[in-house]
C-alpha cells in the first residue's frame, strides 16, 4: 500500500470510529462537534427516537415509594393513565403474596384484604398503552406501627340485636389526647331520629347515647371514619368501618330490696314478677339503672376477685357453677341464678351484692325463675335497683351510664 492509501485508510478508519462513539454516547454532544457533521446522528436524535418507542401508559403507585406510616385500609392503590394494567403483584418483605383484583376497566388495582400494621410491602405493575408497548413500575411502604396507632374496640358488634338500655361503648387502645379530632371522626345516629351524644369518661373511653332509652325495633349505625385521625402526638388511626346494631323489645326490669321482688316490664307492662335476694345489710347492692353487659349459662364465682377475702386472704366464697348468670357492672354486680339459698328468695337479703334468683344446680331446669329471666332477657336490657340503701353505681362501673344526667352527659363531649 502506498503512503497515499495508507493515509486515506486510516482517515476513513478514524471516521467510522468517531461515528461508533457518536451512537453509543449517553450524556454528550462533544462528538457530534467534533467534525462528524450531517453524516453523524446526533445525541438528541437518539434520544428522540428512543422516546417514540416508549410507552405511553403511566402507572402511579399510592403511597409513594419509601413512605412510611401508611394506612392500612387505603394505601396500595394502583392506577394507570393512557394504557391498562396488565398485572400488578404486591408481596411482603418475605414474599408472602397479597391478594388483589385489577377493575373490571384495567385502569386500576388493589389489595382484596386490609393489610397489617408495621409490615413492609412491595408492588410491582405492568401496563401498557394502545401500541401494546409495555411499562413498568415498583413501589415499596411500610404501614404504620402499632406503637404508632391506635384502634377503638367497641360494643355493641355488628349485626346483633341488643336491648334498649344498650350504649355504644368505644375502648381505645391508646390515651387519646386529641378528644375532639377523634370523636369527629365517629359518628352515631338512629333510625328513630333521636339525638345522640357521646361522653369521654378518660382519655381511653368513649360511650354514646340518647337522652333516654334507645327506641325498640330501630337500627343504630355507628361510623369509626378513624384512619389517619391523630389521636395523640403520632399516634394515628386505623380503622376504617361501619357497625349496625337493632334495638330489641323494651324490656326494663326493677329490683326492690325493701320487697324482695323484682317486677319484668316489657313496654311498660309488666310481664312476670320474681322473688329476689339482694346484697346483706353489710354487702348492700348498688342501686341506680344497669344494663347487662353479659350472659353466662354458669360461671364461677371467688370473692377474693373482687376485695371478699378472709383473714388468710381466702375467698369467703368460690362457687365453680353459678347459674344463669348475668354482668351488672365491671365490678362484679350480678344478677343470677342461686341454688344454694334455701327460703331466703322474697324473705332475706343475703347476697355480698349480687341479685340472686331462685335456681336449680346445673342450669339445667328450664323452669326455674332464674332460668326464665336468663332465657328472656338480653345483653342491653336494663335492670334498675332500688331501695337498697347503698350508692348509686358508678356511671363508668359497666356499661351504666343511664346514672348521668343529660346535661351531665353531654357536659363530657369534645365536641
Amino acid at each position: 500500500m502506498t503512503d497515499g492509501k495508507r493515509r486515506k485508510g486510516l482517515a476513513a478508519a478514524s471516521a467510522l470510529l468517531g461515528g461508533v462513539l457518536v451512537l453509543s454516547a449517553c450524556s454528550s454532544n462533544d462528538a457530534g462537534a467534533s467534525g462528524g457533521g450531517d453524516d453523524n446522528t446526533s445525541q438528541a436524535q437518539v434520544d428522540e427516537a428512543a422516546a417514540q418507542k416508549t410507552s405511553e401508559a403511566q402507572i402511579k403507585i399510592t403511597p409513594g415509594n419509601g413512605s412510611d406510616n401508611a394506612s392500612i385500609n387505603n394505601s396500595a392503590a394502583v392506577t394507570v393513565s393512557k394504557g391498562t394494567l396488565t398485572e400488578v403483584k404486591m408481596t411482603t418483605t418475605d414474599g408472602t403474596e397479597v391478594k388483589g383484583e385489577i377493575s373490571a376497566d384495567k385502569t386500576s388495582w388493589k389489595p382484596s384484604t386490609q393489610l397489617e400494621r408495621a409490615t413492609t410491602y412491595k408492588l410491582t405493575a405492568t401496563a401498557q398503552d394502545s401500541e401494546g408497548r409495555a411499562a413498568h413500575e415498583n413501589s415499596s411502604f411500610t404501614t404504620v406501627s402499632k406503637s404508632n396507632s391506635f384502634i377503638g374496640n367497641f360494643t355493641p358488634d355488628d349485626g346483633k340485636t341488643v336491648g334498649v338500655g344498650m350504649p355504644v361503648s368505644i375502648n381505645f387502645d391508646k390515651e387519646i389526647t386529641n378528644k375532639a379530632a377523634v370523636q369527629k371522626a365517629i359518628t352515631v345516629n338512629t333510625s328513630s331520629g333521636q339525638e345522640v351524644a357521646c361522653h369521654w369518661f378518660s382519655t381511653q373511653r368513649m360511650d354514646c347515647r340518647p337522652e333516654t332509652y334507645w327506641q325498640e325495633g330501630s337500627t343504630v349505625t355507628l361510623k369509626l371514619a378513624l384512619d389517619g385521625v391523630e389521636g395523640a402526638d403520632g399516634v394515628y388511626g386505623v380503622q376504617q368501618k361501619t357497625v349496625t346494631f337493632k334495638i330489641g323489645r323494651n324490656q326494663v326490669s326493677y329490683v326492690d330490696a325493701k320487697t324482695k321482688q323484682m317486677k319484668v316490664t316489657q313496654d311498660g307492662k309488666t310481664v312476670r314478677t320474681i322473688p329476689i335476694s339482694a346484697g346483706s345489710p353489710e354487702n348492700k347492692t348498688y342501686e341506680g339503672q344497669m344494663v347487662i353487659s353479659e350472659k353466662y349459662k354458669e360461671t364461677r364465682m371467688d370473692g377474693s376477685t373482687v376485695g371478699f377475702t378472709d383473714d388468710d386472704g381466702k375467698g369467703e366464697y368460690d362457687i365453680k357453677d353459678v347459674p344463669h348468670a348475668m354482668r351488672l357492672s365491671t365490678s362484679g354486680t350480678f344478677i343470677h341464678g342461686n341454688y344454694w339459698g334455701k327460703g331466703i328468695f322474697g324473705s332475706a337479703n343475703t347476697s355480698h351484692g349480687c341479685v340472686g334468683l331462685e335456681d336449680a344446680k346445673g342450669a339445667g331446669d328450664p323452669n326455674t325463675p332464674a332460668a326464665w329471666f336468663y332465657d328472656n332477657s338480653i345483653v342491653g336490657d336494663v335492670v334498675v335497683v332500688q331501695n337498697t340503701g347503698d350508692k348509686t353505681v358508678s356511671p363508668d362501673n359497666g356499661l351504666n351510664g343511664w346514672n348521668m344526667d343529660w346535661a351531665q352527659w353531654k357536659a363530657g363531649s369534645a365536641v
